[in-house]
């Protein structure tokens, strides 16, 4: 098994001129995930892009989808990379996150993006996009954020 484990979220990035909801009512047509939680302009309290400080400003919606949780994701401020439409990374809860980076460094998945949110959830990019086609985005498990994702969930049971 892999440092990683298993993932717990699947994020599509959600360009184009529709808003995040009209993206959102469209992927729940047709894929039957949903209900979405929207978080518009998350706040970001720290951002390092490349070992440099930046600025990472996104909108998001959250949904469950089978067994795993969806993100759509927007990125307003430049794009960490091309990425286009499509996956933009697959997200696992790691038990240390130092050593989660170290591990995808060693597999050729470079770190990109090291941010804390306002709330105090630190999460992480590593980019596996030239292998994987896509980021892995990882952060260490806690209880808010584990009953995050036990709120979209039981939305998605309760329709």
């Amino acid at each position: 098994m892999s440092t990683l484990g298993h993932a717990v979220q699947i994020a599509y990035s959600a360009t184009g001129t529709e808003t995040l909801e009209e993206v959102a009512a469209d992927f729940a047509e047709k894929t039957g995930a949903g209900p979405f939680v929207f978080a518009h302009h998350i706040e970001i309290s720290t951002c390092q892009v490349n070992g440099q400080p930046a600025s990472f400003d996104h909108s998001s919606a959250y949904g469950w989808w089978g067994e795993i949780m969806v993100e759509l994701v927007r990125e307003h401020t430049p794009p960490l990379g091309p990425i286009g439409s499509g996956v933009h990374h697959l997200a696992f809860i790691v038990e240390n996150l130092d050593e989660a980076v170290t591990w995808c460094a060693g597999r050729g998945w470079p770190l990109i993006l090291r941010a804390c949110t306002k709330g105090g959830q630190e999460f992480v990019f590593c980019d596996a996009r030239k292998q994987l086609g896509h980021f892995i985005e990882m952060y260490e498990g806690s209880q808010r954020l584990t009953e995050f994702y036990a709120y979209v969930r039981s939305l998605s049971e309760h329709r």
